[in-house]
């Protein structure tokens, strides 16, 4: 399905897939690093794929902490330059957390230095492949995709999986987004890619039946908002609970009611009808009824 050149590092929905793009006398360009906790794996998996080679720049499709985690593990070990999408370089450069995600969402990003900025209408050359970056909003507004013309692959980053999307954390934040969403499916289906390695999952080819189903989900998401909100939430407490592995049901509570982004949808969505406590056991107890947590005594952990 994939060019030899173009190799994916695919493991668990925490971490975002690795994707290497080889073949080049300059050396090879690794996008995306995965999650914090993932590093010394990534270091593993990177080492194993490449061998004696040094990996001449490292890329990111955004900043959530899920993509560019094992970046500063990455730049100790081979001190390679990073490059980002320009609407948070400067924030990532003076490393304001207050800026970045990571604050707000509840999770951790070891701090790395970026380099230079990967910028939408440039074309990134690599291996005689000419990678177009275009803007990609939504999911995050500062978000970037890769495309080759010559191959038909699009590194779609979160804008588009084989089943979805990202979460559209503006939209949480109170901020419109959902028509960025939309623009970024647009586009997609403009570039026409043969072949589309998402942030997370396989690679897929089926790329009318994956429009279909994420607008269909878009729209279901635009009617009802709030129906957003309580998936990202619980997507949110998967997200820590795949980190952390169990908690007691108190700590877990703790964390959901600390964490900004669960308190802003809260307060948009579900306030004054439910009390943030109230609130917060509800989407754990969702969870609980879904299967993908189980319950011992007053300790909560992962099910898988």
């Amino acid at each position: 399905m994939l060019p030899d050149d173009i190799q994916v590092l695919e493991r668990g929905w925490l971490s975002a897939n690795t994707v290497l793009l080889r073949g080049d006398a300059r050396g090879p360009v690794i996008v995306d690093t995965g999650y914090c906790s993932h590093a010394s794996q990534t270091l593993v998996l990177i080492a194993g794929a490449l061998g004696e080679e040094l990996p001449r720049e490292i890329l990111n499709t955004h900043l959530h902490s899920d993509h560019c985690g094992g970046n500063a593990a990455l730049q100790q070990r081979y001190s390679s330059p990073i490059r980002i999408p320009p609407g948070q370089f400067w924030a990532a450069k003076d490393w304001d957390e207050s800026a970045l995600s990571y604050r707000a969402t509840g999770q951790e990003c070891p701090r790395f230095i970026p380099t230079a900025a990967l910028t939408p209408g440039e074309v990134y050359q690599q291996s005689g492949r000419e990678w177009q970056i275009h803007a990609a909003p939504g999911h995050d507004p500062d978000a970037v995709l890769m495309f080759d013309p010559k191959s038909g692959v699009l590194i779609a980053g979160d804008a588009l999986w084989e089943h979805g999307f990202g979460i559209v954390f503006p939209e949480l934040d109170g901020e419109h987004a959902f028509e960025a969403v939309a623009a970024s499916l647009d586009l997609i289906e403009a570039l026409q890619p043969a072949v589309v390695i998402p942030g997370h999952g396989a690679p897929f080819s089926g790329l009318a039946l994956a429009l279909a189903e994420a607008r269909s989900r878009l729209s279901f998401f635009k009617q009802q908002p709030e129906r957003h909100a309580q998936h990202a939430a619980k997507a949110l407490v998967m997200f820590h609970m795949l980190e952390h592995r169990r908690q007691p049901r108190d700590t877990l509570q703790h964390w959901q009611m600390s964490t900004p982004v669960h308190q802003a949808m809260w307060k948009r969505f579900f306030a004054p009808a439910q009390s943030l406590a109230s609130w917060s056991e509800q989407v754990v107890e969702q969870l609980l009824a879904g299967g993908q947590l189980k319950a011992e005594g007053e300790v909560i952990r992962i099910a898988a």
